[in-house]
C-alpha cells in the first residue's frame, strides 16, 4: 500500500509542477506549486527507495511530504494563506522521516 501512494504522490507532483509551469494564476502560484511539487516527487522516491528499510521512516516521508506539499498547492489554487503556517508541519516529518532512515541503516551496520 505504500508503494502504491507513492507512485500515486509522484503523479501528483508532476501534474502540480506541469500545472505551475503553464496555468498558475501568478507567479507565486507558479512557485509554490514548483517547490510543492519537488519537494513531494523527491520523497516519493525515496519512499520507494527507503521501504525496504524501514516502512515508519517511509511511512513518514510519505505523509511529510503530501502536508508539505498539498497546503502549498492549496495556497496556489488561492486557498487562505494561513495554510503556510501548515506547511512547516510537513516539513519537520520529512526531516523526521529522514532520520529515522538513518537509524535504521545505521542500525543494520
Amino acid at each position: 500500500m505504500i508503494a502504491i501512494l507513492a507512485a500515486l504522490s509522484a503523479a501528483l507532483a508532476i501534474a502540480a509542477g506541469a500545472f505551475g509551469a503553464h496555468g498558475a494564476a501568478s507567479p507565486q502560484a507558479a512557485e509554490w506549486l514548483r517547490t510543492g511539487g519537488l519537494y513531494q516527487l523527491i520523497h516519493a522516491v525515496a519512499v520507494l527507495t527507503i521501504m525496504g528499510i524501514t516502512r515508519g521512516g517511509a511511512l513518514l516521508l510519505l505523509i511529510g511530504a503530501a502536508i508539505f506539499a498539498v497546503s502549498l498547492y492549496a495556497m496556489a489554487l488561492g486557498c487562505p494563506r494561513w495554510l503556510g503556517a501548515v506547511t512547516p508541519i510537513g516539513g519537520a516529518m520529512m526531516i523526521g522521516g529522514w532520520l529515522w532512515a538513518a537509524l535504521a541503516y545505521w542500525q543494520r551496520g
